[in-house]
């Protein structure tokens, strides 16, 4: 199963990830940390439909191994979650605006999202969340 985190930057996606990743004991892939590995800070809209695959490519690799994976990214547009194609989409939609303005007005409100979440949780909270997630994509792969 692929996990998708979005949201503006500053909204607790890598908090949130963090900590559902020990809940989960599964893959992680932060996009801050895959554009160094990469040497890639372009924040274009292309750059971004970039990083967008580049996050796929890793997360369906782990997928295609069974497991399930989370990737935290902004994932601004549409098209940028198109082109990643979660099976499960979190947005942490916990503010109004991120502290990148070009972020602010290229980031485009999700219409489609599995969960959507307003406020920072506890541990406990995430812990249940995930094992929803989890309940979820064991079922779906299953039947």
């Amino acid at each position: 199963m692929k996990i998708l985190v979005m949201g503006l930057p500053g909204s607790g996606k890598t908090w949130f990830s963090e900590r559902a990743q020990k809940a989960l004991e599964c893959a992680w892939y932060n996009a801050d940390k895959i554009r160094e590995m990469a040497g890639d800070w372009d924040f274009t809209q292309e750059g971004r439909q970039r990083q967008a695959m580049r996050m796929r490519h890793l997360a369906d690799f782990e997928r295609s191994q069974g497991r399930i994976v989370i990737c935290d990214f902004v994932c601004p547009t549409e098209i940028a979650r198109k082109l990643f194609k979660a099976d499960y989409t979190i947005w942490m939609n916990t503010i109004q605006e991120g502290r990148f303005e070009d972020t602010n007005k290229m980031f485009e409100k999700p219409e489609n999202v599995d969960m959507e979440i307003t406020g920072y949780l506890t541990d406990g909270e995430i812990r249940d969340i995930v094992r929803g997630i989890a309940q979820r994509g064991q079922e779906a792969a299953s039947g």
